[in-house]
């Protein structure tokens, strides 16, 4: 794992208190969800699905899988989906990369596809998508569903074991303003910890 990213999941690591008892619980049942797979040596896959799969749902792709390589669990695969279908988001993009992840494109396409990688050979996969789109799984997986909007006009996801309202507010709505970088950091650093107190509960 890259040095920065490194230090930056140790920081956070060491401040679980900070989550409230409400969301600790709202997380645990994840957690559960989790251990229960490696309980029965099946494998874990975890979609994560906001409205434009732009922001947070990557933003949880990315750090869950990073959480996983952080405490040593294996057997884990990370997705993302939308109910719709628009693009990595470039404030996105730019906070992850303040944090110490290399982001690549081979293509300059509206909806290119993104390397994000944490360390010299582990990366994940990016670009937006629908959360049905045939690069997602169909059976054996857990939807979380990352933000409200996307709870709320997404009733029902085929195929899904069990679905998760893990949500946070979007970024967004901070775009174009003085306090755009501040917030998308804010989020991301807020997803990060969240998946890491997760995966640290996780017994393998």
């Amino acid at each position: 794992m890259f040095t920065e990213i490194l230090i930056y999941c140790e920081k956070l690591s060491r401040e679980f208190d900070t989550i409230s008892p409400e969301r600790k619980a709202v997380l645990n049942s994840l957690g559960c969800y989790i251990q229960q797979k490696i309980d029965t040596q099946k494998s874990i896959n975890l979609l994560f699905v906001c409205t434009h799969n732009s922001r947070r749902s990557h933003f949880g792709q990315i750090w869950a899988t990073v959480a996983a390589t952080f405490f040593d669990i294996k057997n884990i695969s990370t997705f993302s989906g939308g109910t719709e279908s628009t693009r990595f988001n470039e404030n996105a993009i730019a906070a992850l990369i303040s944090l110490g992840f290399e982001i690549s494109s081979d293509i300059e396409i509206e909806n290119s596809i993104f390397t994000v990688r944490f360390s010299e050979n582990q990366a994940v996969s990016c670009f937006s998508k629908r959360y049905d789109n045939a690069a997602n799984p169909t059976t054996n997986f857990a939807t979380i569903m990352t933000c409200s909007d996307a709870e709320q006009n997404c009733p029902l996801i085929f195929g899904a074991d069990e679905r998760f309202g893990i949500c946070y507010d979007d970024p967004k709505i901070f775009d174009e303003s003085p306090l755009q970088k501040e917030k998308y950091l804010e989020r991301c650093e807020q997803i990060a910890l969240e998946m890491l107190f997760v995966f640290s509960n996780i017994k393998h």
